[in-house]
């Protein structure tokens, strides 16, 4: 059992409080505008933006919201002065950490995103330092109490999955970044229904945190996670079962 793998549903589960209090929907729909305006309106032909309106519809963006911001970025409209950029750094115990960020001022980014690591016991570190420890997978989150275990694992399989986590509350099933829509798609096919789907970055060696190091990583995570510009945080911990329990409330 990952403790990694269920910290990943644990955040999806506080994504959706947040967006009940639309916190979380700017930064979708900011997402989506940028994915449409830079490779077109039509997720058929635009992967970017078929994964940022899958990853809205995980968190129950409503589907007016994303239609408008399609609209928006297919317009030439808002959106056209954003910019991707990554950054890398170091957390607590060395915690490997991965932030995504998409913003119209690249200087004050870098100073939030700066400060943030230096106020939760990390550090900025430099481009490459820490991205070779991660890989890009598809991530399909399923609620292992409504759906059996084998039927998701035969469906997955069937689509061509690479791989299924069980945490005891919920499935992780893994697939290539190619694989990822017709997984997806094929979890559907057999009725089941996905809480969350997106493309992401997977850890490729974790480090096991203790209780102290635990709690002062997941407030780096959350305070990065505050921040208006970031869209993505990724961090290769591993926390204990009994731990996260104890610090995820």
């Amino acid at each position: 059992m990952s403790g990694h793998s269920k910290w990943s549903t644990i955040k999806h589960k506080k994504g959706k409080e947040d967006a009940r209090r639309g916190q979380l929907f700017s930064k979708l729909s900011r997402a989506i505008t940028v994915a449409a305006k830079e490779g077109g309106g039509d997720p058929a032909t635009n992967a970017t933006l078929l994964n940022a309106i899958e990853k809205a519809r995980g968190y129950s963006m409503p589907k007016d919201n994303i239609d408008r911001a399609v609209q928006r970025g297919a317009g030439a409209g808002e959106g056209a002065n954003f910019e991707h950029i990554v950054y890398e750094g170091y957390g607590p115990a060395g915690v490997a950490v991965v932030v995504e960020v998409l913003t119209d001022n690249r200087n004050r980014s870098a100073a939030d995103i700066r400060n943030t690591f230096s106020k939760h016991n990390g550090s900025l570190a430099q481009p490459g330092a820490v991205a070779w420890q991660f890989e890009r997978r598809g991530s399909i989150i399923v609620d292992a109490e409504k759906y059996d275990e084998d039927d998701v694992m035969a469906a997955a399989a069937d689509a061509g999955a690479d791989d299924i986590v069980h945490d005891g509350s919920s499935f992780q099933v893994l697939t290539e970044p190619t694989a990822f829509v017709a997984v997806r798609e094929g979890l559907a096919a057999a009725g089941i229904r996905s809480d969350s789907a997106e493309l992401t970055l997977i850890p490729k060696t974790t480090v096991v945190l203790d209780e102290a190091d635990a709690r002062r990583t997941l407030r780096l995570v959350d305070a990065l996670e505050e921040n208006d510009d970031v869209q993505e945080v990724y961090a290769n911990f591993d926390i204990p079962e009994e731990i996260l329990e104890a610090v995820a409330d």
